[in-house]
């Protein structure tokens, strides 16, 4: 074991990264322990059964990442539709101070890439975006939305911030993401 006292976020910050940046596929756990600087045994210790135990943890993580930060702007705004727009600004933010590099869509590579081969991981992902439409249609349904229609607008701004934010990465503008963000009071309106 690593006498570094956080070489499991080591591992799961670099994992991430590499994820993100270059697939599950293409992603090694052996550039994942060199990249991080942490010893094998490491890596074996906090995640015994290997990439897919890895990947789940890195999924995880990132889904409460995410849904913290919408939790936090549901918190603070006066309704759904100012939230998701103060969310999505906010994200737009995060691209350009990050020169596109340090966002990437959930989807891209974790539900599209990853679902096709474990039955665990399309789980996880298909969780992940259900705890994110589950944050906005609650706040929907507090504001007086029916279940069944505010069940739907949640899925179509999780949807519309996805695609913008893989639009934005695309084009390296965060026109994608400011133009969302101009279309979320049309949506839940």
């Amino acid at each position: 074991m690593s006498n570094k006292p956080n070489s499991r976020e080591a591992i799961l910050d670099t994992a991430s990264r590499l994820f993100f940046t270059q697939g599950y596929h293409a992603t090694g756990l052996n550039q994942i322990i060199k990249d991080s600087d942490s010893p094998k045994g490491s890596l074996y210790h906090y995640f015994p059964k290997g990439k897919e135990e890895l990947a789940l943890t890195c999924i995880n993580r990132t889904s409460e990442v995410v849904a913290q930060k919408l939790r936090n702007h549901i918190e603070i705004s006066g309704s759904t539709t100012e939230a998701m727009v103060e969310f999505i600004q906010g994200m737009a933010m995060d691209a350009v101070q990050t020169s596109f590099k340090g966002i990437v869509p959930f989807s891209f590579w974790l539900a599209v890439e990853t679902s096709c081969i474990s039955e665990e991981l399309r789980s996880a992902c298909q969780s992940v975006f259900k705890d994110w439409q589950d944050v906005v249609m609650l706040r929907l349904m507090e504001e007086g939305v029916e279940e069944r229609s505010a069940a739907d607008k949640a899925s179509v701004v999780i949807s519309l911030f996805e695609g913008a934010l893989l639009q934005t990465l695309t084009y390296r503008d965060e026109g994608p993401l400011l133009a969302a963000a101009k279309m979320i009071p049309v949506l839940l309106g």
